[in-house]
């Protein structure tokens, strides 16, 4: 029996199997709205088997893309562009979730394909904000937010998640990962600050368990919360494992469901990339903090995908390249695990004829 196949369920919602889509940027929006290419893109994994369909990082507001083209969730447009994909991604049996984000300092960037470094406002661009007035390497110097700024940004996490659930998204995600703004509070590298959301471990996660709260307040109670965590900065002074432990103990007090759990991002670093590199980091939290877990970063084989699951490092895992290169990953890895047909897995009427023996 697969354990990477069986359903999971997220606060009642069940999910037909372990494989989910990790949210990955496609810098293809205009004014924050998804088009057809997110449709195809994200309908594609849906079509291929996936358990649970994640979107990119959507803004929160519009200073809070990381690039111009960014998709967004702040207005009532994109809730209902959003809402064309979320009916596809439910027509082929897959659950729909949304990452909401915001970039902090590192907002205002040029897609990858355009060269690296920040928008200037005459070509689109704008003023950034973060904890402190301390620029990631290489992009402008954020303007430090003040208590009122922070306060709209709680706010805006959760008009963004009420906003969410009239599109038909089944899934909240909040990101605090990856060096963005809720990330650049809980690090100390990036957070200078000598008010109540700086300095102590306790002040650095403020933020982030009040836009929790808020989004936790802003749905019905049954809506599955999850929080992308970076668990390291992977340098010297920085957030540790030891400090993701403690939040994720935090976050389950405050009914988050999961902890999707990935690493760096907030400042340069040698990290040790290699298959499944990050998967300890969940497999500790999820022992030390009693939360489930989902693991990502370099989980490519169906093989291992299952020993991450089975083994108990985490409750499901997320692909990202993986699928890019393969959308059927999914339908692939059930053939190579011995997987029946309709037991976590599901082939399209349309594409039966090509199904695996």
């Amino acid at each position: 029996m697969s354990q990477l196949f069986t359903p999971y369920d997220l606060r009642g919602t069940s999910v037909r199997n372990r494989v989910w889509v990790s949210p990955m940027c496609q810098y293809s929006a205009v004014d924050g709205l998804p088009g057809d290419w997110h449709l195809v893109h994200l309908g594609s994994f849906a079509r291929g088997g996936v358990g649970l369909v994640m979107t990119e990082a959507s803004a929160v507001s519009p200073e809070g893309r990381i690039s111009p083209q960014d998709t967004g969730i702040w207005n009532d447009e994109q809730r209902d562009a959003w809402a064309r994909i979320v009916d596809f991604v439910h027509g082929q049996g897959a659950v729909a979730a949304v990452q909401l984000a915001h970039a902090g300092r590192k907002a205002s960037t040029r897609r990858p394909w355009d060269g690296r470094g920040s928008v200037a406002e005459e070509d689109g661009g704008w003023e950034t904000v973060g904890p402190s007035a301390v620029a990631f390497p290489g992009l402008r110097e954020p303007r430090e937010l003040t208590a009122e700024g922070i306060a709209g940004v709680v706010d805006d996490f959760a008009a963004a998640a009420r906003r969410s659930l009239e599109a038909g998204f089944d899934v909240i995600e909040v990101h605090a990962a990856h060096g963005y703004l809720l990330h650049e509070f809980l690090s100390p590298l990036s957070n200078r600050r000598s008010d109540e959301y700086g300095g102590s471990f306790d002040n650095r996660v403020r933020l982030l368990l009040d836009v929790v709260r808020a989004v936790r307040a802003a749905v019905p109670e049954e809506t599955p919360l999850v929080v992308r965590i970076s668990a390291t900065d992977w340098a010297e002074g920085g957030w540790t494992a030891d400090d993701a432990v403690e939040l994720a103990r935090r976050l389950r007090e405050a009914d988050v469901d999961l902890v999707d759990v990935s690493s760096g991002g907030n400042v340069p670093a040698d990290i040790p990339v290699e298959p499944g590199y990050q998967v300890g980091f969940a497999r500790r939290i999820r022992q030390e903090a009693g939360i489930a877990t989902g693991a990502v970063g370099l989980i490519t084989e169906a093989k291992q995908a299952e020993e991450v699951v089975a083994e108990g490092s985490a409750d499901v895992v997320f692909l990202a390249r993986a699928l890019l290169r393969d959308p059927h990953w999914a339908l692939q890895a059930a053939h190579e695990l011995g997987v029946e047909i309709g037991a976590g897995v599901h082939w399209p009427d349309q594409y039966r004829r090509a199904a695996l023996d």
